[in-house]
């Protein structure tokens, strides 16, 4: 094994090809600034590129490097995450009992005790209070990021408060499906008192008294390692699905991933690990950039997921 320590915003495609490598995971992030040099070096160098972002606006015009990726004959590919990676394979798994698809309804809580970095809370704290697009009832409508407050229950991680947050999945599954009423992705902090602080600053955001929470992050960061001890080591991830069969009747699927034991950091990477063994074995031979969007089945993401603290089931 060799370690080679490279700035995913300044590689070129020379350094990557002075690695000898045929693959490049970009699991730096964050994605929000749209910067896709990486990308962009990795196909020049002959090289696939997958990486792990949730960014709405870079997954959606990640499709601006197909043509070059094509002509490198290497496969680009975004969004092999949770969302919209994981997400979408779940929905390509349940919808055969559907006839049409109402409401596709996505939520992810972690646990306390999961430790991020600086540049992820930077990331989350830039969207609270912010407009974004959300389809609700066949209509496109503006809501705000960390507001809709709900409650999910996330089987033996409890119940905890949600909120909008702004990822692919609001525009990939009204782009694939015209006759789909709802799209909705929220998530939540499992301790309460962070998450209603975040609800009532995104009303500062919103009111355009703060400009973004975002050069927080670092003071709140502390706050939260300060206090892991509030929480749990225990998150979980809904899929709610709401339709007719092919008789007329209504029809609700409910898919629910519990992760235990301080493993939940490992689910936004079974997707990129499961396309990369595709490309390894040969299997995968699909060219160009594209969005992670049923791209990888489910079968295959949580195969994954053995041997962690991983477990799903259908309701």
């Amino acid at each position: 094994m060799r370690v080679a320590v490279l700035d995913a915003n300044l590689a070129t495609a020379a350094d990557l090809e002075s690695l000898g490598v045929r693959l490049v995971i970009n699991a730096s992030g964050p994605y929000q600034a749209g910067r896709t040099r990486l990308a962009e070096a990795a196909i020049a160098a002959g090289c696939h590129y997958i990486d792990l972002a949730d960014s709405r606006a870079f997954v959606a015009g990640f499709g601006a490097l197909d043509h070059a990726a094509r002509a490198a004959d290497v496969l680009a590919v975004t969004g092999a995450s949770s969302v919209p990676g994981l997400s979408s394979a779940v929905v390509a798994a349940l919808r055969g009992g559907f006839e049409t698809i109402d409401l596709i309804d996505i939520a992810i809580s972690p646990g306390n005790a999961f430790d991020p970095g600086v540049a992820t809370v930077a990331s989350v704290l830039g969207g609270v209070g912010l407009p974004m697009r959300m389809l609700i009832d066949w209509q496109w409508r503006t809501v705000h990021g960390w507001q809709g407050l709900a409650r999910g229950s996330f089987g033996s991680a409890g119940r905890r408060w949600l909120g909008y947050v702004d990822v692919p999945d609001l525009e990939l599954f009204a782009r694939e499906d015209a006759r789909l009423g709802t799209v909705r992705f929220r998530a939540g902090l499992e301790v309460s008192a962070f998450h209603l602080g975040l609800w009532a600053a995104s009303w500062l955001v919103r009111a355009g008294l703060v400009g973004s929470l975002a050069p927080l992050a670092p003071r709140l960061l502390a706050i939260k390692r300060k206090l892991s001890r509030l929480g749990s080591d225990r998150g979980g991830m809904l899929v709610e699905m709401r339709g007719r069969d092919a008789e007329g009747r209504s029809k609700t699927v409910r898919w629910l991933l519990e992760a235990g034991s301080g493993h939940g950091p490992y689910v936004p990477a079974l997707a990129s690990v499961a396309l990369a063994k595709r490309l390894a074995s040969g299997v995968e031979t699909r060219r160009g950039a594209m969005a992670c969007f049923g791209l990888v089945s489910l079968e295959d993401i949580l195969a994954e997921a053995e041997g962690l603290d991983i477990s799903c089931t259908v309701s």
